[in-house]
Order: structure tokens, then sequence, then C-alpha cells
């Protein structure tokens, strides 16, 4: 029970931060909203879309970027789990936490579930945003849709906490937009199929066979519909148990030492 109680007040800590800044809500509905509309508009001439799994017709391209934008949520919203970490560290926080008589994986794992629990609130506000704009999908498929989703959050969130364990500086955080987070995001399925982008480079679309994130996507959208993606779900799956096996090594006590000032 007190383990419980423990995981969660992490979680409702991580919760009460996220209802109390609503600007951080908008903005995070902003992003995948402006892809959905404007974005998309002009997209949709210069891509044409084929019959390729899970569809069994034609689609538009709002209705293929669904999921896509639905991985970019959990994906912002994992990196600004992992800057709020950073920013943690620094005030102390977090060192305090992990002096807690609780085992560093579970109080990690707690952290890991709040960031997914985040960001599956934000991605159930942008569907039913998308529904009413008129991307309708199987009535199915949103609860199906739920476990992939989960374990996509999970992923993400998992990377975020190992670079939270390496950034060491709030101003540090740009680098990662620039270096990690915008390449994992345009190098994937996200916006364009693969086959796309291997009529443009193979060697760009061999990069995004073997991004983490595209398979989270695809388990995404596949699930969408009502079907299961197993190399997808594998891949997906090993990245979270790789990412958050390298959290915990990060967090270790010789490595959570804030910097010496200068």
């Amino acid at each position: 029970m007190s383990a419980l109680r423990a995981a969660a007040a992490i979680m409702t800590r991580e919760l009460a931060r996220f209802l109390t800044q609503r600007e951080r809500f908008f903005a995070a509905l902003v992003r995948p909203l402006v892809w959905l509309v404007v974005f998309a508009a002009g997209f949709r001439a210069a891509l044409g879309m084929s019959i390729i799994p899970p569809y069994r017709t034609y689609i538009t391209y709002e209705t293929y970027i669904a999921p896509g934008l639905c991985g970019m949520i959990l994906l912002f919203s994992a990196m600004q789990s992992s800057l709020s970490l950073v920013n943690d560290r620094e005030s102390g926080t977090m060192r305090l936490m992990l002096t807690a008589p609780w085992p560093r994986w579970f109080l990690l794992g707690a952290k890991l579930v709040a960031g997914a629990l985040v960001g599956l609130v934000q991605v159930a506000a942008f569907l039913a945003i998308a529904y009413l704009y008129g991307i309708h999908l199987p009535p199915l498929g949103y609860l199906a849709a739920l476990p992939a989703l989960v374990l996509a959050g999970l992923m993400l969130g998992a990377l975020g906490l190992f670079l939270s364990a390496r950034i060491r500086q709030l101003e540090n955080f740009a680098g990662v937009m620039n270096f990690v987070i915008f390449p994992m995001f345009f190098l994937s399925s996200a916006l364009y199929p693969v086959w796309k982008m291997q009529e443009a480079s193979p060697v760009l679309a061999t990069i995004c066979r073997l991004n983490p994130f595209t398979h989270a996507v695809e388990l995404i959208r596949f699930a969408l519909y009502g079907q299961f993606a197993a190399m997808s779900f594998g891949v997906v799956a090993a990245a979270a148990a790789v990412f958050f096996a390298l959290a915990l090594w990060g967090f270790e006590p010789a490595r959570t030492r804030p910097p010496k000032a200068r």
C-alpha cells in the first residue's frame, strides 16, 4: 500500500502540474492541428495516396497523417516531461525523490507512467477535435488503439527520461529539439509513407524503417483499424526496454550530481 501511495503521489503531481499549465495543453494541440488543417491542404495534392495496409480503399491525406499526429503529440509530450525533469534536477526535487526508500526503477517508472498518461489526455483531445473536423476513424479503433498509444507513450517517455539524464542545463534543450525530436519525427512514416521516401532516397527510406518512432506510428495506425502490427509492436517494446534501461543507468547517484558552479 505504501508503494502504491508513493506511485500515486508521483503521478498525481505530474497530472496536477499539467492541468495547471493550460497554455501547455493548448500548445500541445495547436501543433498537430496546424499540420492537420494548414499543411495537409498543400500536401494533399503533392502526395498521392495508394491503397496500402491497413487501408482498404483510397483515403484523404488528413486521414493518413492522423496517427502520425497522435505520435507527434506523444513525442513532444515526452520531451516536455524530460524538460520538467531537468528543471527538477536543477531545483533539487529530483535528487530528493531518488533518495526515497524505493528502488530507482520504481520511482522512474512512476514518472514514466505519469508522463504517458499526460500524453494520452492530449491525444484524446486531439482525436475529438479531428473527429469534428471530419476525420472519422472506425469506432472500435479508438478503443483498440489505446494499448498502442500507451506502449508508444512509454517508449517515447523512456527516451525522454534518458535524455533528461544527459541534459545538464535547460539551455541545452534546444539542441535536443534540433538533433533528436525533429529528425525522429520527419524521418518516419508520420507525414508520408515509407515507399514515398524510397522513391526519393533509398538511404533515407532505410533510416525511416530503422527509426523506432516509425514503428510507434505504424503500431498506432494499424490499431486504429483493428489490426495488429506484430513487427512494430516488437520494435517499440524492445526500444522502450532499452531506453528505460539507459535511463536507469543515467540516473545512478554518481551521474545525477548537479554541475559544479563556475
